[in-house]
This record gives C-alpha cells, sequence and structure tokens, in this order.
C-alpha cells in the first residue's frame, strides 16, 4: 500500500504543476511542424521529380520505402526527449525545491518514493506519446492523404507500430527517472539530456553506422533501441552500415535495462544521501 500511496503523490505533483502540459505542448508542436511539414514535402517531392530535382530537393528515401511509418515514427525519434526531460525534472525538481524532507518523512523508505516515480513516469511518458502519436498520425496522415498516398491507417501493421511507439516513449519517461537519480542537478541533468539526445548520440550513430563493426555496436544506444522498438525511423534510412537493427522486443528490453539500471544505480548514491 505503500507504493500505491506514492505513486498516487506522484501523480499530484506531476500534474498540480505547469511542467507537464508545457512540455505536452512543446511536443506537440514540434512533432506537428516536422510531421507534417516533412510528409508534406515528401509527398510533393516523390510525386514531383522534376521540380523537386529542379529546387534541388532530395528525398533521401530509397525506392520501395513506405512513406506512412517514417513519417509517424517523428512521434518518438525525435520526441522521445520529452518524457526524458519531464522524468529527469520529477527528481531533480525535489532537490532544487528542498522538498525531498518533507517527502521521506511522509515515507522513510526512500527507494518506494524513487519506485513511485519510476512508475509514474512511465505512465506520463505513455501519455505524452499517446498525444505525440496522436499529432503525428494526424499531420502526417493529411500530407500523405493530400498526395494521394496510401496512410496505412487500414493495417494493423501501423497500429502496432504506433502501440510500440507508446510503449518506447513511456521507458523513455523511466530513463529520465533513472538520469535525474544519478544527477540530482537540475541544471546539468537538463543539459545531459538535450546534449545527448540532439547532438552526442546522432553523431554517434551516424558515426557508427560507416562500418559493420561499429555499428553492431551502435544499436545499442538507446535512441537505436528505441527505433528498432518501435520498428521504424526516419534516422535508419540515413545510416550506411549494412548492419540490421535489433529486433523490437530487444530494443524494448534495451531501453528497460538502462531504466532500471540507472535508477537502481541512482537510487544506491545519490538517493542515499543526506539531504537536509
Amino acid at each position: 500500500m505503500s507504493l500505491l500511496r506514492s505513486i498516487a503523490s506522484e501523480f499530484q505533483k506531476v500534474f498540480t504543476t505547469r511542467m507537464w502540459w508545457l512540455l505536452a505542448l512543446l511536443l506537440v508542436g514540434y512533432v506537428l511542424v516536422l510531421a507534417g511539414g516533412f510528409g508534406a514535402f515528401l509527398g510533393w517531392a516523390v510525386r514531383n521529380p522534376d521540380a523537386a530535382a529542379a529546387t534541388g530537393g532530395n528525398t533521401g528515401v530509397p525506392p520501395g520505402t513506405e512513406l506512412a511509418p517514417l513519417i509517424y515514427t517523428f512521434a518518438s525519434s525525435i520526441g522521445y526527449v520529452f518524457p526524458v526531460l519531464l522524468g529527469a525534472l520529477a527528481v531533480t525538481g525535489e532537490f532544487r525545491h528542498r522538498t525531498l524532507t518533507p517527502t521521506f518523512l511522509a515515507e522513510p523508505h526512500r527507494s518506494i518514493v524513487l519506485g513511485g516515480k519510476f512508475v509514474t513516469q512511465l505512465v506520463v511518458g505513455a501519455g505524452l506519446g499517446v498525444a505525440a502519436f496522436a499529432t503525428s498520425v494526424g499531420s502526417g496522415a493529411a500530407a500523405l492523404a493530400a498526395f494521394d498516398f496510401d496512410t496505412g491507417l487500414d493495417q494493423g501493421d501501423t497500429w502496432a507500430l504506433i502501440g510500440r511507439g507508446v510503449l518506447a516513449m513511456a521507458l523513455w519517461g523511466g530513463i529520465g527517472v533513472g538520469l535525474g537519480a544519478l544527477v540530482p542537478n537540475q541544471v546539468a541533468a537538463i543539459v545531459i539530456v538535450i546534449a545527448f539526445t540532439q547532438f552526442v548520440e546522432p553523431i554517434l550513430r551516424l558515426a557508427a553506422s560507416f562500418s559493420d563493426v561499429t555499428a553492431s555496436i551502435g544499436r545499442f544506444l538507446p535512441g537505436a533501441a528505441s527505433d528498432a522498438l518501435v520498428g521504424a525511423s526516419f534516422y535508419s534510412i540515413m545510416s550506411t552500415g549494412s548492419s540490421s537493427s535489433l529486433d523490437w522486443w530487444q530494443g524494448g528490453l534495451v531501453l528497460l535495462g538502462i531504466a532500471v539500471v540507472a535508477t537502481v544505480i541512482g537510487g544506491a548514491t545519490t538517493w542515499r544521501r543526506d539531504v537536509t
């Protein structure tokens, strides 16, 4: 029952602040512009190859590639940074605002508090995933339909992809909690999230793709594992290596493993320190 009370308390902490809906609005706007805009561009470029070539446009999509999965998965391939941030802020905010003392007085078992945060952010991350995929599918399908492309919404594989994408976003929320437990300084955690997701990992994945040996290692990076879990990503068509990605369930296990290991290590170290 203590864990259930902790989870309820964490939900209250999340939804009584503005951070969750501000990040949700940013996520929806970000995905809307990229999925809708890129879907429209690809639709126009594929239907008008001569005009696209004349303007220097290049779809970069290999022949036979289905456009719908690439566009829909913008929700997870570029939106995963938001549940990571929210998960990290759920932990670091307690350190920054010094609310851990009353939290631990209400629940002396620190592992239960951290476990409550972990479970809560899995659910919140899934909620952000639903919002992100609703946006990417809505805007992307509209763009594809405008150029008479198959939206894939009548196919079970498409909905399975969306479901796995929501699961990936949930796991990213758990990773955020682990990061926050490892790096309690809020500014440092935010910088790490943005730097790694937007710069470091994309560069590592691109560099790893040039060799089969490094590509086989690079597929275990968290972003690559997330794309494998979902089943599609625009990043995958930019890779030059021939190494195959992980199976969807392997990608899910990698993400879950990262989330659990980071949270356990953070709980055994930083989380145990004196907060007074």
